[in-house]
């Protein structure tokens, strides 16, 4: 292949393996800087992984450092970033586990004591997303009273409520746990009246729970419950609201129905949740809301209707 033409495809082919050894050089040169980024970032201090930059799901080596450092430092910036990066990762049901085999839950269970409020609502929120998982509302149990504790003696309305109140519905998803609940009715109720309308939801979920299982009908029976309870049957009050309260008067009316169930009817004291829904001021605000302007309200009073 002489003369000029030649030449040509010689430095053709002399430039084509020149960009292909680039290519090569820059491929390998990529996957090194890679493989050691990766190796950085796989060796992240605990610290970093609570710095609001790491997204990705931690392994169970990360977990495991993030717990050591909740549980090591008095730092409440870190704390409360821990928590956080916890409480995310406890929201997928493998680290669920994971966090409970590593000893997590009691480590985040005694930030509930802590003083400092967003704190407390960090690990509460923690435990929410950890309870989740049937077996660790088994650790989880132990704490029940405390938060009841925390959401009716702390602030109203406040974040650390709504978080308790969160735990606790999850906690009563089942019936496993309610009965631990049994003594603070009437505290619920009264939070119910006394909130704003994020809270009323919230403890109507938790309200809602109990009122499926027969076994706690008469303890929601028998509190004390103050008579501007029946305004939540008003036809103004939020929807969101109002179908709960409608829901909740349905479903004690089933389980009072169940057979065998309160055969022998115990004595309710005047002031009882009793007394205010087999009360004729009751019966009136029910009826009445079957002219209510929203359909899935009046469907709901139709079913109701019936057993008034």
């Amino acid at each position: 292949m002489g003369g000029p033409r030649g030449a040509g495809w010689v430095a053709a082919g002399l430039l084509l393996g020149a960009g292909a050894c680039y290519c090569i050089y820059r491929l390998t040169r990529g996957r090194r800087r890679g493989d050691r980024e990766l190796g950085i970032r796989s060796s992240k201090s605990a610290e970093d992984l609570t710095d609001g930059s790491y997204d990705d799901v931690l392994n169970a080596e990360q977990l495991q450092k993030l717990l050591y450092l909740l549980e090591s430092t008095e730092d409440p910036v870190i704390i409360e970033r821990a928590l956080i990066t916890l409480g995310n990762n406890a929201a997928f049901s493998v680290n669920q586990a994971i966090i409970r085999e590593l000893g997590g839950i009691p480590i985040v269970a005694n930030k509930i004591n802590h003083s400092n409020q967003s704190i407390k609502e960090k690990a509460l929120n923690a435990l929410n997303n950890l309870s989740v998982n049937v077996e660790n509302q088994i650790k989880i149990k132990i704490y029940i009273s405390q938060v009841c504790e925390d959401v009716f003696s702390g602030p109203l309305n406040s974040a650390v409520q709504l978080a308790g109140l969160r735990l606790l519905t999850n906690m009563t998803v089942t019936n496993d746990h309610q009965h631990m609940l049994h003594s603070y009715i009437t505290d619920l109720f009264q939070v119910l009246l006394t909130g704003n309308g994020n809270t009323k939801v919230q403890v109507l979920k938790l309200l809602l729970n109990l009122s499926e299982n027969p076994a706690m009908t008469e303890g929601l029976l028998r509190a004390q419950v103050d008579s501007s309870f029946l305004s939540l049957y008003d036809s103004h009050v939020a929807k969101e609201i109002l179908l709960r309260v409608l829901t909740l008067f349905q479903n004690i009316k089933n389980c009072l129905k169940i057979e065998g169930h309160l055969a022998v009817q115990p004595t309710f004291t005047e002031g009882s949740l009793f007394f205010l829904l087999h009360g004729e001021e009751c019966a009136q605000k029910i009826r009445a809301l079957a002219d209510h302007h929203d359909a899935e309200v009046k469907e709901k009073v139709v079913t109701i209707i019936p057993k008034i």
